[in-house]
């Protein structure tokens, strides 16, 4: 049985994270330190400049050792491993993401970031994510499947495992696409528009992203397209 270490980045009450940690239990012991609150798109930043707090928190799931942390995803690695569990995990798992980490928008991801994180301490590391929609059909079908399939997965230097479930119903789900490639292409092409006039001559602006659905052979974003689950490999930058 593996000892697993468990994070994201949507925060401890997220129901993905939840539901992630319910399937880890059939594989080990699960620990999670969590967000206390959402951290979506901190990429793979970590708090150099003021202490984070661990809090011990009454988790759902009775059976696992829980704890939110004040700080980033990417802390929550480094805090959980070096910090709260008494050894090292044999896996970290980042997720379940609302919303899809693929293509070009993985640099950005917070949940991705934390598995990068554990990559570097040396742990094999996943990072999961579906679509941001309720219906959860597909990720409740494949998720057993392919999280006793990659947790068995050896640790392999400078790469995580990136797993995307498309947000269709399961009837109009293809199954899996296996070493998918990270896709170029943008999933949201973003703008920024102007909020508010600020009485100094500047300009308070928000982001907005389109959908730029544009499928790409053999990628992470054509996968998704095309209602497949996409498992890959993603290179950390060294």
């Amino acid at each position: 049985m593996k000892t697993i270490l468990i994070t994201n980045d949507d925060g401890i009450d997220s129901d993905g994270l939840l539901r992630l940690v319910r399937s880890a239990k059939k594989h080990g012991e699960v620990w999670v330190v969590a967000p206390e609150k959402q951290c979506s798109a901190l990429s793979h930043s970590i708090t150099i400049r003021h202490s984070i707090e661990i809090h011990p928190y009454d988790y759902p799931e009775k059976s696992v050792q829980a704890f939110t942390c004040t700080g980033t995803p990417a802390d929550c690695v480094r805090v959980g491993t070096l910090a709260v569990m008494p050894g090292r995990p044999d896996v970290v798992l980042s997720g379940i993401n609302y919303g899809y980490n693929m293509a070009t928008d993985i640099q950005y991801s917070a949940t991705a970031g934390a598995a990068f994180e554990a990559e570097f301490q040396g742990y094999p590391a996943i990072a999961l994510s579906e679509g941001a929609c309720e219906c959860h059909e597909v990720t409740d079908r494949y998720l057993d499947e392919i999280l006793g399939e990659l947790i068995m997965e050896p640790y392999r230097q400078g790469t995580i495992i990136n797993v995307n479930f498309p947000g269709c119903p399961l009837t109009e789900c293809g199954g899996v696409k296996r070493d998918r490639e990270v896709s170029r292409l943008a999933y949201y092409k973003d703008h920024y528009n102007v909020v508010k006039k600020l009485p100094n001559g500047g300009v308070e602006v928000m982001i907005e992203g389109v959908h730029v659905p544009v499928t790409e052979e053999g990628t992470d974003y054509g996968a998704i397209l095309e209602n497949y689950v996409s498992v890959g490999r993603v290179r950390n930058i060294v």
